[in-house]
């Protein structure tokens, strides 16, 4: 199974920037697709963004012109900077990667709390 390790997460007043980093390890097949979903409080976990293997991304509405998502193929790792953050933004965000065969994995969380 695909260990996932995200780091980068915490406090950040309205309008600043975080970026969240995501680490593969342990995988025995290629990653294909890497993404990153959100679950605020009270809600479900939603998709927030994904980049196939050749970087093709895309965007929930939400995010779209704030958050950028990026990745290492020869690290097996996914980026995500979040900028111009919204109180509405605060969530646990999961790495979510789908292997050649796939296979999903999630990470455990990290938490974002954008407050003043």
């Amino acid at each position: 199974q695909v260990h996932l390790v995200e780091t980068g997460g915490g406090l950040v007043q309205p309008g600043g920037s975080l970026r969240l980093s995501c680490v593969a390890h342990r995988s025995r097949f290629s990653i294909n697709t890497m993404g990153w979903y959100s679950q605020a409080p009270g809600k479900e976990r939603e998709l927030g963004a994904t980049t196939s293997r050749r970087g093709r991304t895309k965007y929930t509405d939400s995010v779209k012109g704030r958050f950028i998502i990026s990745r290492d193929n020869d690290k097996d790792t996914v980026y995500l900077q979040m900028n111009s953050l919204k109180p509405e933004d605060t969530a646990v965000y999961y790495c979510w990667v789908v292997d050649a065969i796939g296979f999903e994995s999630w990470g455990h969380g990290t938490q974002v709390t954008v407050s003043s």
